[in-house]
């Protein structure tokens, strides 16, 4: 899945995410939702044939919302790891 940034700032970050679904998108922003120090996270899914959707994440006080998407991602990478059939 590449990613690629679009906006990094203290407290805001942008990311143009290419060939994810609807599904992916959605567990991650309501993780990110969920999180005590994230205080928006939203996807934008722009024309389905013409634009990449965008994730824009904005955490609250002195967290990096890159850090805070890292910590997501390695959350759920260990949950989807642990199923079995």
């Amino acid at each position: 899945m590449p990613v690629k940034v679009l906006i990094q700032e203290k407290n805001e970050l942008r990311l143009r995410i290419t060939g994810e679904s609807h599904t992916a998108l959605q567990i991650l922003r309501d993780r990110l939702n969920n999180h005590k120090s994230v205080e928006y996270a939203n996807y934008f899914p722009g024309h389905p044939d013409l634009d990449p959707p965008e994730f824009y994440i904005r955490t609250t006080g002195k967290a990096k919302p890159d850090a805070v998407l890292n910590e997501i991602v390695n959350s759920l990478s260990s949950e989807f790891d642990s199923l079995t059939l």
